[in-house]
């Protein structure tokens, strides 16, 4: 019972209820058009409570400490013109500091999965984005970015990615400013491949179901073949 206390927990559960409900919402009554409906943005709205209890700064050193973040990327310069995250701020969580994204990410190809702690398909896709970060090296950033929806509750989010076992850079967009600069829809998961200019080359609001799958699309899109690596 324990189990279903965690904040992961409650998010899941809160998807689940949510989307339930929304079934029942779109039933069709009658021969009238269903208008379409963001499931994602409606599931993420019902998060607003979970996990809302009193964090004191032992427990957010203990969370912090527990999922191992690795650090946010640094970049190699400054963000080329005309890159679409330059000067984009957001909240890095290996540290909780705040980095400027553009500049971070300069200079090296870069993959980013736009994911939520109440998406339940990016719960089963996230350990692809960690392996490939552990095999990428310097050839390639690859990035999380928790969602707008939920990026405030710093706490679930990294208590979600220990329990989950995936360590890799993240940073939350708490002002959704990094998926507007980016152009992404507000389907979850989604993964944006930005080139080493910081030009976008693919948005793909799309679950992988394997790696190779995930590899194959930054080897055609970015130029970056890591397929055999680590093996």
């Amino acid at each position: 019972m324990n189990a279903l206390k965690t904040p992961a927990a409650k998010a899941m559960i809160a998807f689940v209820v949510v989307s339930v409900a929304l079934v029942v919402a779109l039933w069709p009554r009658g021969d009238g058009p269903t208008a379409p409906v963001s499931t994602t943005g409606a599931a993420a709205s019902s998060t607003q409570g979970i996990s809302d209890e009193p964090v004191t700064t032992e427990m957010m050193s203990k969370a912090r400490a527990d999922a191992a973040l690795p650090p946010c990327p640094t970049g190699t310069g400054p963000a080329a013109p005309g890159a679409v995250l330059a000067g984009v701020q957001a909240q890095c969580l290996a540290d909780g500091a705040t980095i400027d994204v553009g500049a971070a990410t300069a200079g090296r190809p870069t993959v980013i999965n736009l994911w939520a702690v109440w998406c339940q398909p990016c719960r089963r896709e996230l350990p692809l984005f960690d392996r490939l970060y552990a095999q990428a090296g310097d050839q390639l950033n690859v990035l999380g970015v928790h969602a707008y929806d939920g990026a405030r509750k710093e706490y679930a989010i990294l208590t979600f990615l220990a329990e989950v076992g995936v360590h890799l850079p993240v940073i939350a967009d708490v002002d959704g400013t990094v998926a507007k600069a980016l152009g992404a829809p507000r389907v979850f998961p989604s993964t944006i491949l930005v080139r080493a200019d910081g030009t976008v080359a693919e948005i793909l609001p799309t679950v992988f179901d394997s790696y190779e799958e995930l590899t194959g699309v930054v080897r055609d899109e970015l130029g970056v073949d890591l397929n055999g690596v680590g093996r």
